[in-house]
């Protein structure tokens, strides 16, 4: 693309607002090299560099590209052997930090974004560098003293001089204030110095420095801190000389990582331009087009990207497919330079990696050439007119046109006889038809509106005409030619009807007609599009319905999920609840087996029943019905009863709270919930010892259990066996001896004793059963 192309289309003025969205001169300095691309898998790569940047904006998230500078002339010098300033390294350090926040953002990103991923992973950290810089140099660029332990003593022995200088100037000040101009210390040629009256210069003694403007005051040194200030401008010089040490030191650690630094700043350049180009896509409510490299445009409600949102008309245009050409007729200042321009920038701006203001969906090809013949071109050092101009530039696009050009011609053949300028303008489009350019030409010659009937790859335009307010609307009619209106504007103004009518007269039957026929196709045009807009407007409406009951659906199913996972989850407590309870108890039947003489059908009918203790929880939910009358009376000892848990049928026991019953189940006494037995037909007698006590030939509980000299769990494990046995063996009462000792012990017994259900009441034993060191429990 040559300038004069893209300064007839204004692109340079895209350019600028690119330049404003870029954070860093790296960025900008991108965007004063841009230009459309020719290669379409180059800007096919562009577009979605462009687009990942628009997607990380869209997530509101801001790539963190502060801090960074262009390094590259510090770099270069540090190569040759230059010593950086410490401004200069602190620039690299900031820049290699900057460089690593980028590189940390684009790679916590959630969504994928390959093109950033692969420019960030070119980053190099350089850890040890920056922090080798930041030990040395401050933020405000000033070497601190732990750059060097050399520079730390020669900065305490400078504040050593300092201040004994100024100590003694101090005692002169006040000793001597009278041959003074001023109590102060200042500085004169980097040395300590007073400002002494002229009169009282010999009895001061001295070296003079300055002196005042009226010659009054001179700025002396006095002899008795000549040699402190000596002795200070040597450390001074010793400062400055390990200052330079230290930085010639950074300076060579800087040119050893220098092909690191300069990949860092070219990907950081690149990242920035991308953003650059995704800000300006948003601040122009623009699109990725389609690219490609068939000559095929299409755009939905494009604007001109140089007028104002609120100024600008969207309109439609297609061209490359049906047809090759479009001729824009209709009178001046209706807006079809801006339709010719907008195409062409566009056009430009898509070739550079840049969106487009457009709707979603357009498509955009990639020409090699786009020749544009707009405006005034009349050159009056050359001594061309306005005709001649034109058809230079005319002549010279026709010799490099071909099958990748796009060529526009505002005002085709304009500034000559209408007769033969229509004439030529016809010629010319034929003849770049023939190369199968695309082709868009604006004119106000009537004779061109009959062309595009005439022409297969040609199809008539024109911009639409408001008669009633005189002005142009701006909107482009593809399929309808233009007209002038000129009887029906000259009528709103005044003209009077006789000499419209008799102006009407002079033109033939035939203009009167085609001017008639194009009325009526721009009637049909505009009815058209305001049908296809509002069916437009409704498929959208159902589109957001569709979505909406989409989101739901999905949500549903969600839901339905989580409900489902939730309930195997506590399926699958519950089983495992079941699972332990089952295990206890079967270590509960072994003990019995083991000390009482139960029979071995009992114990394998009970294995039967515990391998059978699993929740059934599939169909809880579906099949649960409402409880019956049975269901829901309370039960008395004695009741013949299911236990659902296990399908197994029992007795109840005794009633232990509101929602808790003790039942008998086979050989075993469990506490269950009320909603898990079920109430069978019939009751029987509550017996008269409903519990049962199950002893062997052998078994033998005594009274007591003596817990003393007992570590703490084991003891509580003795006590909660121990009750269990007394339990079987029937007693009522039992004695658990702990001692006095520190207190622990009866402390957890008693502790113990207040959460087990079957312990009716507990107390301190009486003198004669052992004092404060037994405890009596009455048992159930």
């Amino acid at each position: 693309m040559n300038d004069r192309i893209l300064t007839a289309l204004e692109f340079h003025k895209i350019v600028e607002q690119l330049n404003n969205q870029a954070e860093t001169s790296l960025g900008k300095d991108l965007v004063k090299q841009i230009r459309p691309s020719v290669s379409l898998k180059t800007v096919i790569h562009l577009q979605k560099e462009t687009d990942e940047a628009v997607q990380v904006i869209r997530l509101n998230q801001a790539v963190p590209l502060g801090g960074i500078s262009d390094i590259r002339t510090s770099l270069k010098r540090s190569v040759i052997g230059g010593v950086l300033t410490t401004n200069e390294c602190l620039d690299v350090a900031n820049t290699i930090y900057g460089g690593r926040q980028v590189k940390s953002f684009i790679e916590k990103l959630e969504e994928p974004f390959p093109i950033l991923e692969e420019l960030v992973e070119r980053i190099t950290p350089l850890r040890d560098l920056e922090q080798q810089i930041k030990s040395c140099i401050d933020d405000h660029g000033h070497v601190m003293d732990s750059a060097s332990g050399k520079l730390r003593g020669i900065r305490s022995s400078i504040r050593t001089f300092e201040s004994r200088v100024r100590e003694k100037l101090d005692n002169v000040t006040k000793t001597k204030s009278n041959m003074l101009s001023d109590s102060i210390i200042t500085i004169r040629n980097d040395r300590y110095v007073l400002p002494v009256k002229q009169e009282y210069r010999t009895s001061i003694g001295g070296i003079v420095h300055d002196q005042s403007a009226s010659g009054q005051t001179l700025f002396m040194e006095p002899r008795a801190v000549v040699d402190l200030n000596n002795q200070l401008q040597e450390a001074t010089l010793k400062e400055k000389q390990e200052i330079e040490r230290i930085l010639r030191e950074l300076s060579e650690h800087i040119a050893l990582e220098e092909a690191f630094l300069m990949e860092n700043i070219g990907v950081l350049a690149q990242i920035d331009f991308m953003f650059a180009r995704a800000k300006l896509a948003r601040e122009m409510k623009a699109a990725m087009p389609k690219m490609n490299d068939q000559g095929f445009i299409m755009m939905k409600q494009a604007r001109h990207p140089l007028i104002p949102e609120d100024e600008v008309v969207p309109n439609d245009i297609e061209i490359g497919k049906d047809y090759t050409s479009i001729v824009i007729t209709g009178p001046n200042t209706g807006g079809k330079t801006v339709t010719l321009k907008m195409v062409g920038l566009c056009t430009l701006m898509a070739q550079s990696g840049l969106q487009i203001p457009a709707l979603d969906g357009c498509e955009l090809a990639v020409f090699e050439h786009v020749f544009a013949d707009i405006g005034d071109e009349q050159s009056i050092e050359q001594n061309l007119s306005t005709f001649s101009s034109h058809m230079t530039n005319i002549v010279s696009i026709l010799k490099e046109v071909d099958h990748r050009t796009l060529v526009l011609f505002d005002e085709l053949g304009a500034g000559t006889d209408p007769q033969e300028g229509a004439a030529l303008a016809m010629s010319i489009l034929d003849e770049v038809m023939e190369k199968d350019a695309r082709v868009i030409a604006t004119t106000h010659y009537p004779e061109l509106k009959a062309y595009g009937y005439n022409r297969d790859k040609v199809v008539n335009a024109s911009v639409e005409f408001n008669v009633e307010t005189l002005q142009p609307t701006y909107r482009l009619l593809i399929g309808v030619p233009g007209r002038s209106n000129a009887f029906e504007i000259s009528k709103r103004l005044g003209l009077s009807d006789k000499v419209i009518n008799r102006a009407k007269s002079h033109i033939g039957v035939d203009s009167t007609s085609v001017e008639n026929m194009i009325s009526s196709l721009e009637k049909a045009q505009i009815d058209a599009e305001k049908e296809y807009e509002e069916a437009h407007r409704i498929l959208e409406q159902s589109e957001i319905l569709r979505h909406e009951i989409d989101k739901a659906w999905k949500e549903l199913d969600s839901k339905k999920e989580n409900i489902y996972k939730k309930a195997e989850e506590k399926a699958e407590k519950a089983l495992i609840k079941a699972r332990e309870e089952a295990e206890e108890i079967v270590a509960e039947i072994r003990q019995m087996k083991t000390d009482s003489a139960l029979k071995e059908h009992e114990w394998i009918a009970a294995k039967k029943m515990l391998s059978e203790a699993q929740p059934n929880l599939s169909n809880k939910d579906k099949n649960k019905e409402e409880p019956s009358t049975a269901e829901k009376k309370e039960l008395q000892p004695g009741d013949d009863i299911k236990l659902l848990t296990i399908n197994q049928k029992g007795t109840v026991l005794e009633k232990v709270s509101e929602t808790e019953y003790l039942v008998q189940v086979g050989i075993m006494k469990v506490k269950v919930k009320r909603k898990d037995l079920q109430l069978l037909s019939g009751q029987k007698q509550v017996k008269e010892k409903p519990l049962a006590t199950v002893k062997g030939s052998n078994y033998h509980v005594r009274p007591e259990l003596d817990l003393r000299g007992e570590r703490y769990e084991e003891a509580l494990i003795r006590l909660e066996k121990y009750l269990d046995d007394a339990l079987l063996a029937g007693y009522a009462k039992v004695s658990i001896i702990h001692g006095k000792g520190t207190g622990a012990l009866k402390k957890g017994v008693q502790q113990f004793v207040k959460n087990h259900p079957r312990i009716a009441s507990s107390r301190t034993g009486s003198m004669g059963e052992g004092g404060s060191g037994v405890t009596i429990l009455e048992l159930r």
